[in-house]
Formats: C-alpha cells, structure tokens, sequence
C-alpha cells in the first residue's frame, strides 16, 4: 500500500523539476484524463504537490501515478470526493492517523459490499429471467410471454 512521507522525497524525484512525467504521458499512463489529473490537484485530492518546471509545466513522479490510481479506485467503486479528501489529508500528514484512516477505508468497504450484494440479487433475476427465456424459446412459446393471462415469471 501506497504510504507517503510528507517530507520532500529525497534524491533527483524531486529536486529535479525536469525530471518525471509531463501532465499527459501521466494521464495515458494511469488510464485518466489530462482535464481529470488536473481537477484531482484543483480538489486537493493529491497528497504531495505535483513537480513543475521552471516553465510552471507539471511533472509527475511514480508516487504521484501510484496515488492517481488509488484516487481512481476509490472513485470508481463510489466514494465521495470528500472522503477521498479527507483520505488524502490523513496520508499527507503522516504518521499518526492511521486508526482513521483505517476506519474511513472500513466505512467505505462496507459501502461498496452492500452495494455488491444488491447487484448481486439483481443478476439472480437477470439470470433467472433469461433462464424462462431459454426455456420458452426452446419449449416454442416464447410469443406468450407478456401476452395477457401469461404468468408473470415469464415476464
């Protein structure tokens, strides 16, 4: 797991501000887009700033990647931008809150399996739907389905 020192990073990473990745190889390489990068340092969703050259152009480092990656996760199984903030202070600070952090990753996994098992529930009808499909096309019926009188399952 992703943990982040909130000192400087030592050696060339970060003391060198031509090195690392411009704002779009970033975004090719962890699938986001370059409007998305810059919106997730905007919303102070970024645990260490983001390098810039003498230009002002940024320059991204492999924690930062490894970190856009976590922040896409989290987004994409429905955390809040919010709490995906909160997170993302825990980390850059340090040392410390640990318990908390841990406890928002909890809240957040008990969201996401309660989210699972009612998708889950909604594939068994899905699955079960399809199943009285299958057998009505093959018994040859399949044109009562819907038709008035007809049992709801084959609905």
């Amino acid at each position: 797991m992703l943990e982040v020192n909130p000192l400087p990073l030592p050696g060339a990473a970060r003391s060198d501000p031509e090195a690392g990745l411009s704002i779009a190889e970033a975004a090719r390489r962890t699938g986001v887009s370059v409007h998305t990068l810059r919106y997730y340092e905007r919303a102070g969703l970024v645990v260490t700033p983001v390098g810039r050259t003498a230009g002002g152009r940024r320059r991204y480092q492999q924690l930062d990647l490894e970190w856009i990656v976590i922040c896409t996760k989290l987004r994409a199984t429905g955390m809040p931008i919010r709490a995906i903030r909160r997170y993302a202070q825990l980390v850059s600070t340090g040392r410390g809150n640990e318990q908390e952090r841990l406890a928002l990753l909890e809240a957040h996994r008990a969201e996401v399996t309660a989210k699972l098992a009612e998708i889950q529930e909604n594939l068994r009808l899905i699955d079960h739907k399809i199943d009285v499909y299958r057998g009505r096309l093959a018994a040859g019926d399949a044109d009562q389905l819907w038709a008035p009188g007809s049992p709801a399952d084959g609905r």
